[in-house]
C-alpha cells in the first residue's frame, strides 16, 4: 500500500526545486507529498560517516514510512534505486526523473562522457559556486526557455543554505562510480521513468536499454523538455505523474 510521495533532488540542488511540483501534486491526488534534502544539501546535516551513496540512502531511510513512493531526479534517481533495493519494505514504487541507473557512458551503455564528469570534479575543487552555475546551464540546455528555467531554479535554490563541499564531492563521485543496473534489473517494485527528449545529461537511447533490463519499466518522454522537466513543463510533468501514481 502506498503511504506517501517523497521527492528526492539532484546533485548540487536542494528540496526547494520541488516546491511547485508539490503544490500541484497535492491538488491532483490524495497521498501526502513532501521533499527531503539529501545529506549535506539545503542545510541538512552532513554526518562524518557519510562516505558513499549507501550512507546517504541510510540517512534518508530513517525518514521514510513503509510504502513510500519515491520520485528521484537525476542523482536522486540513484538514491531511489538504492533505497528500493536495500529497504524494499519502505519503497512501494520508484519514479526516475531524468535519471540513469549508470550515468557514465560504458561500452554497452549510453551516458555522460567520463571526461565531462572528470572536468566537473576538477572545476568543483577550483570554484564550487561557479561549477553549480555551469551545471544549472547544462540542465536547461535544449529547453526553449532555458534562461527562465535557470532563473527559476536559482531562485528556488536560494531559499535554503548552500551545499556542504563534501556532499558535492561525494555526489559527483556517486554519479561517476555507481552502476545500479543490477539493482534496476532486479527491482520487485513498479518502476517508471520521466525523461526530457532534449536532455544533455541523460541520452534518449538509455530508455530502450532500461526497458530491456527491466521489462516492467514504463517510460514517458516530454518532447520539448530537457533535464528539469518539472521546471520547464510543470503541467505536462504532473499529468504524467498523476497517471503513474
Amino acid at each position: 500500500m502506498q503511504s506517501e510521495i517523497v521527492l528526492l533532488h539532484g546533485w548540487g540542488m536542494n528540496k526547494q526545486v520541488w516546491q511547485l511540483s508539490i503544490e500541484q501534486l497535492q491538488q491532483v491526488q490524495p497521498l501526502p507529498v513532501r521533499a527531503i534534502n539529501l545529506a549535506g544539501f539545503g542545510g541538512a546535516e552532513f554526518p562524518e560517516h557519510c562516505k558513499s551513496l549507501d550512507d546517504i540512502a541510510d540517512e534518508i531511510a530513517t525518514e521514510l514510512a513503509d510504502g513510500s513512493v519515491l520520485i528521484g531526479w537525476s542523482l536522486g534517481g540513484l538514491v531511489a534505486l538504492n533505497l528500493a533495493h536495500r529497504y524494499p519494505a519502505k519503497v512501494a514504487k520508484v519514479v526516475m526523473v531524468a535519471s540513469n541507473p549508470c550515468f557514465v557512458e560504458q561500452p554497452d551503455w549510453p551516458g555522460i562522457k567520463p571526461k565531462v564528469l572528470a572536468g566537473f570534479k576538477q572545476a568543483l575543487a577550483d570554484d564550487s559556486a561557479k561549477t553549480i552555475e555551469r551545471f544549472l546551464a547544462i540542465q536547461a540546455m535544449g529547453s526553449e526557455h532555458a534562461r527562465d528555467d535557470i532563473k527559476q531554479l536559482r531562485q528556488l535554490l536560494a531559499q535554503l543554505p548552500e551545499p556542504h563541499p563534501e556532499a558535492l564531492s561525494l555526489g559527483l563521485d556517486a554519479l561517476n562510480r555507481c552502476d545500479y543496473r543490477a539493482y534496476f534489473r532486479e527491482l520487485t517494485q513498479p518502476v517508471f521513468g520521466l525523461f526530457g527528449r532534449l536532455d544533455a545529461l541523460v541520452p534518449g537511447d538509455v530508455i530502450e536499454r532500461m526497458s530491456a533490463l527491466n521489462p516492467h519499466f514504463k517510460a514517458f518522454v516530454l518532447p520539448k523538455a530537457s533535464h528539469a522537466p518539472f521546471i520547464s513543463h510543470k503541467d505536462e510533468f504532473v499529468t504524467h505523474l498523476k497517471s503513474i501514481l
